[in-house]
């Protein structure tokens, strides 16, 4: 039973809010599971710099996410979201596939363009074109997680009867993380879930609805039933306002302990399937205290 009635709440771990080591992330995903989220997120980064912080930089998302399946027995994960550009898309699907079958089934497939071009840069990875490669890798790594066979001569990748063995269990369900047109016209037609970052909705369930009504009418462009497609929205909640951790909006209002249950009521109202809420801090602490709020 998910925390809040009619609504998937999920949690995102941390990132780059500062250095967090193995232990912590095994405690946190075993703390979540336990007091009741329904799913688990890591963002997929290599590196932020010139950004007027210090650089800083994350564990490799994919690494984590197989060990954090192998630690927990009923909690949904995935990639917030994974960025097609740093794999070869054939690959992404065979990590995909291999992680939800250590999960047993729980792994949701995130993906995006990606946007911060200083770690494309650091990394040596392409960062032009990046809505016609995410549409390219989108047409090798759709089928493969489906479990058929791919073949593809194309501009930036080529595979040649390409297939996933072993047979992956079920086809491995697909989240586009995006705002962008040509993305969302070419995740949307496949995809089982849609996710949106509380920036590009002001963290409202106002905002959130406008963004979805969008959504719904590119599915009907795109020939997709809208109503067959999942919707999630990442909320801010402040859990310490003395942390900072995070940079604290200014154009619209975070979430707090007291209001998150009434504003994931809303966004729930508003058309959302899941909320990921993501915490500031985020520690053992604030996901017991999360949990507790919302029950």
């Amino acid at each position: 039973m998910s925390l809040v009635p009619g609504i998937r709440i999920g949690i995102q771990l941390p990132e780059v809010e500062r250095v967090v080591r193995w232990s912590e992330y095994r405690e946190m995903a075993t703390v979540a599971e336990t007091v009741g989220f329904d799913s688990m997120w890591l963002g997929d980064h290599l590196l932020y710099r010139g950004d007027g912080r210090p650089e800083r930089g994350p564990w490799e998302a994919w690494t984590m996410l197989a060990a954090l399946a192998a630690e927990t027995e009923r909690i949904e994960l995935g990639p917030l979201v994974a960025c097609v550009g740093f794999h070869p898309p054939s690959l992404i699907a065979k990590m995909a596939a291999t992680i939800d079958d250590v999960s047993a089934g729980r792994f949701i497939l995130g993906i995006g363009a990606g946007w911060n071009q200083p770690e494309f840069d650091a990394f040596g990875i392409p960062f032009d074109r990046r809505a016609a490669r995410f549409e390219e890798a989108l047409r090798i790594i759709e089928p493969l997680v489906a479990g058929g066979r791919v073949t593809l001569d194309g501009e930036f990748h080529r595979v040649d009867d390409a297939v996933l063995l072993p047979t992956p269990h079920r086809p491995v369900p697909i989240m586009i993380g995006s705002i962008g047109d040509r993305v969302l016209r070419a995740g949307l037609r496949g995809a089982a879930w849609w996710n949106t970052w509380f920036d590009w909705f002001g963290n409202s369930a106002e905002g959130f609805a406008e963004l979805n009504g969008r959504i719904s009418r590119l599915c009907t462009e795109v020939g997709r039933d809208q109503t067959t497609l999942k919707r999630s929205a990442c909320l801010l909640v402040v859990t310490d306002p003395d942390a900072g951790e995070r940079p604290r909006p200014v154009e619209y209002s975070a979430a707090t302990l007291t209001d998150a249950r009434a504003r994931i009521l809303e966004l729930r109202d508003a058309g959302a399937d899941e909320v990921i809420v993501v915490s500031d801090p985020i520690d053992v602490r604030s996901i017991r205290a999360i949990a507790e709020a919302l029950g």
